[in-house]
């Protein structure tokens, strides 16, 4: 190699690297942590844990009754009963706005009134049902944003109020002001590990400030910034590395002892696991849309049918809660045109009963395969029967990134024959389509998520050998980068010190 194309190279890593390698030892650092505690999140068997218990004496309207009284004319996009606004039962609705989130609002399934103003007063009311008897909560003011609730997923909750359990977990609630629930919960050990975390591995101390609007620029940027230090570290270590013969000292690295020699090492042995996480990590950003099919989701009305005002017929919310078992919630859906509804108790699946009659109903196998197949306006592939979990559908522990959602089995993959080769996976019990994925997005599975936690199943199935694999290589990785942050505050001395002289 030219000469002088290697000194350029040198300095680059060195210069770069010296801001890069603090970085790099928090994103080492916080990336163990996240291993165990994630960032604060309200998984849906939290809050169903959570809830109280729907009472089948409570004399309470039904559905088309509250909506009505409500002044709400159709069908809400999602329609809920649960005593989750202050302890008392209240419809929850999600209604179309127009954007990509719905808007959030409560409807007192005893009067028809819509909440409106969430004071303090009923804050605390709901945080105390939440929490149970025996539990004291305190008022903590209201926030729009803050370290533990940067998820877009809360935007049309917010502000949010806060108050704090003094249960044994020290439980911070947040509660949305625009329906009363409890739409987040951060112990304190979440909390605590959150900013040696995730907080700090997502770069968040950007967000929620003037930042806020670069946070996406400013993630892209030090990736593309650490892949550059990675790569040109990886050149220069295999350049200084004697393969054919030995330095003098007998030893084929250059440097005899100290810091350069352990990085020249650690860079060596660790160089392709560092520039792994540091290049999923950008493909965590879906940087420049390189993810994007530019296609919409699977047409769900194939499936779900005719979404329109809820018949004048429909079962009373008594009938519905005397089918017995502690109710927590209550949600009508449409599927393959009927009305029904899925009953839901604090654990395990829910009962799919009739809207009409209040029985207990199945859903036609024969039919759902005949719906599901216009999901996608292209032909069928066919449609594959998961009973267990595989590379594209599969579950994680509730604390992670992709963990904590609702991952049924066994499951329908439906394939169809179109451009961008669309899966679909549908819960044959429920009739909910349970996401979309094609190809692009599966491209996006295997460069992010797969090599940056390590999803492959081998490992995930047979922990702690995930649990090993992954602090192995972050402990070299770890060691990597704070030998070349010693390294270079040892050249920011000395250049100052050349400076002063």
């Amino acid at each position: 190699m030219h000469s002088r194309l290697k000194r350029w190279l040198y300095l680059l890593h060195r210069w770069l690297g010296i801001v890069m390698c603090a970085f790099f030892v928090m994103w080492f650092a916080s990336g163990v942590v996240m291993m165990y505690v994630g960032y604060p999140r309200l998984t849906a068997a939290e809050r169903l844990q959570h809830l109280p218990s729907l009472d089948p004496a409570a004399p309470l309207l039904g559905p088309a009754q509250a909506l009505a009284a409500a002044g709400i004319p159709s069908m809400p996009q999602d329609l809920r009963l649960s005593a989750a606004s202050a302890g008392r039962p209240v419809y929850l609705a999600t209604l179309a706005d127009g954007s990509r989130i719905g808007a959030p609002v409560a409807i007192d399934a005893a009067t028809g009134t819509m909440l409106r103003a969430i004071d303090a007063a009923h804050a605390l009311a709901s945080a105390a049902a939440y929490a149970g008897g025996g539990v004291q909560a305190h008022y903590a003011g209201l926030v729009h944003e803050d370290a533990h609730t940067h998820s877009r997923a809360l935007d049309p909750h917010r502000p949010l109020h806060r108050v704090q359990l003094d249960d044994e977990a020290g439980t911070l609630l947040y509660i949305s002001s625009r329906t009363g629930e409890v739409v987040r919960d951060a112990p304190r050990t979440e909390r605590t590990w959150n900013y040696a975390g995730a907080w700090i591995h997502w770069l968040y101390p950007f967000r929620g400030n003037l930042f806020d609007r670069h946070w996406a620029a400013i993630v892209d940027g030090l990736s593309i910034a650490g892949i550059a230090v990675a790569l040109t570290g990886t050149v220069v270590g295999l350049l200084r590395w004697r393969f054919a013969r030995p330095y003098r000292s007998g030893s084929r690295s250059p440097y005899r002892a100290g810091m350069m020699r352990w990085h020249h090492l650690a860079g060596l042995a660790f160089a392709l696991t560092t520039l792994t996480w540091i290049f999923s990590g950008l493909m965590s950003m879906n940087p420049w849309g390189v993810f994007g099919s530019g296609r919409g989701g699977p047409a769900v009305a194939a499936v779900y049918g005719h979404t329109g005002a809820m018949p004048a017929g429909a079962a009373s919310v008594q009938m519905l809660l005397a089918r017995g078992g502690d109710i927590r919630e209550l949600r009508w859906v449409h599927r393959l045109g009927r009305e029904l509804v899925l009953a839901y108790g604090p654990a395990g699946r829910p009962a799919l009963l009739d809207a009409r009659t209040a029985r207990a109903v199945g859903l036609d196998p024969g039919e759902l395969r005949h719906a599901a197949a216009g999901l996608v306006a292209a032909p069928l592939a066919r449609i594959q029967v998961l009973d267990r979990y595989d590379l594209h559908y599969y579950d994680r522990a509730p604390h992670t990134m992709t963990g904590g959602g609702n991952k049924p089995l066994p499951v329908w993959r439906i394939e169809f024959d179109d451009p961008a080769a669309t899966w679909v996976h549908l819960d044959p019990y429920t009739g909910s389509v349970l996401n979309s994925t094609d190809r692009s997005r599966r491209a996006s599975r295997w460069l992010f998520a797969m090599l940056h936690s390590w999803d492959w199943l081998p490992l995930l199935e047979h922990r702690p050998l995930w649990d090993a694999v992954l602090i192995l290589f972050s402990l070299g990785g770890l060691a990597l980068s704070l030998t070349g942050l010693v390294i270079g505050w040892r050249r920011l001395r000395l250049s100052r010190r050349s400076f002063r002289a």
